[in-house]
């Protein structure tokens, strides 16, 4: 009897303990997970920023900045933040241009840090101006629920007027479509699906992009894709950057795992994998009846890792997806250096 006791003590406390160890070990594995890396301290320089842009709402037109604060959501100019409204369906579910190409049509206007009333207006060439008051959705409105990518995320509804002007625009319809507004100071939850070969930390989702805060193009590699095309114009803004390097070689890009603007330093997460939006001309909102330039980046730019390449498919890399390791807070500027290690 005291044997059995004594074993049945001793098996209680091995499970114990090996529960211990192995929440400890993954206490430790997510530790490891959330702590941004080792920043680098020798860095080469290889050109400039040419062009510095912010998409206020998620798959409209981009506005155009001199200068913007860099925050672990994004870019930010006063109200302006980069990706902080989308629309939504009836179901709360965010839509895109992908589906809607007359949203890359809208154009919207945010008041600066140089003017205190927050007022975002909505532009179109076929419809009237609307504007929405954003301190007032903020101070009126309780936060509700909506999804991108299958992550809830908590949104302010931005009114009816709003809602009707998008509606009428996107599918003639009153009442299909909502503008939200992002009702949180943290990025958003990862998804489920993220793929674990990417250094994601929780921080690194910003508000309502895709995956990332931060999208950088090289200019040469657009200029040697445009050079392959025959029967459409490639730009950066077929690629919706955030910043546009100017300087540098094409395809330099793909060795690089840090990027310094001025003083801000970013982590190179992922190469920003292609979809059908870039076959659509910003300028139009006209697809392209042969999907160029994608099919053409398909042929030349598929990842060589095979696990990017089963989580990708036969998506081409063209650009970088980049997070904030710096301190928040900085000023990046049209023209500044940028470095990479």
């Amino acid at each position: 009897m005291s044997f059995k006791v004594g074993t049945s003590t001793y098996v209680t406390a091995a499970v114990v303990t090996a529960g211990a160890v192995g929440g400890a070990y993954c206490a430790y594995h997510l530790y490891k997970k959330s702590q941004k890396p080792k920043l680098p301290t020798e860095w080469t320089e290889v050109g400039h920023l040419k062009d510095l842009y912010a998409y206020p709402i998620k798959s409209c037109a981009p506005i155009i900045l001199n200068q913007a604060v860099v925050t672990t959501l994004g870019l930010k100019d006063g109200w302006m933040r980069d990706r902080i409204l989308m629309v939504v369906d009836e179901k709360n579910n965010f839509i895109t241009a992908r589906a809607y190409p007359e949203m890359l049509l809208v154009q919207p206007e945010i008041l600066t840090s140089t003017n205190p009333s927050p007022i975002l207006t909505l532009n179109h060439p076929q419809m009237e101006p609307v504007s929405v008051n954003l301190a007032e959705v903020t101070n009126t409105q309780k936060p509700k629920p909506a999804v991108v990518w299958g992550v809830q995320v908590p949104v302010y509804d931005c009114g009816w007027e709003a809602s009707e002007w998008f509606s009428r625009l996107l599918d003639r319809t009153a009442t299909s479509f909502r503008l939200v507004y992002y009702a949180s100071s943290q990025s958003r939850a990862l998804r489920p699906s993220t793929n674990e070969i990417y250094k994601f930390t929780k921080d690194d989702t910003g508000a309502l992009p895709d995956e990332v805060p931060y999208n950088l193009i090289n200019e040469a590699s657009v200029e040697d894709l445009d050079h392959r095309v025959s029967d459409c114009r490639v730009r950066p803004q077929n690629f919706r950057p955030n910043f546009v390097l100017a300087g540098a070689k094409a395809y330099d890009e793909d060795y690089w795992k840090f990027v310094k603007i001025g003083d801000n330093i970013f982590e190179i997460i992922k190469p920003c994998f292609r979809c059908i939006l870039t076959t659509i001309d910003p300028e139009t909102g006209v697809r392209h009846e042969k999907q160029e330039p994608l099919e053409t980046l398909k042929t030349y730019r598929q990842s060589d890792d095979p696990a990017a390449r089963r989580s990708a498919g036969t998506a081409p890399r063209m650009g970088l997806q980049m997070a904030l390791r710096s301190a928040p807070g900085g000023v990046i500027a049209k023209n500044d250096r940028i470095y990479v290690a």
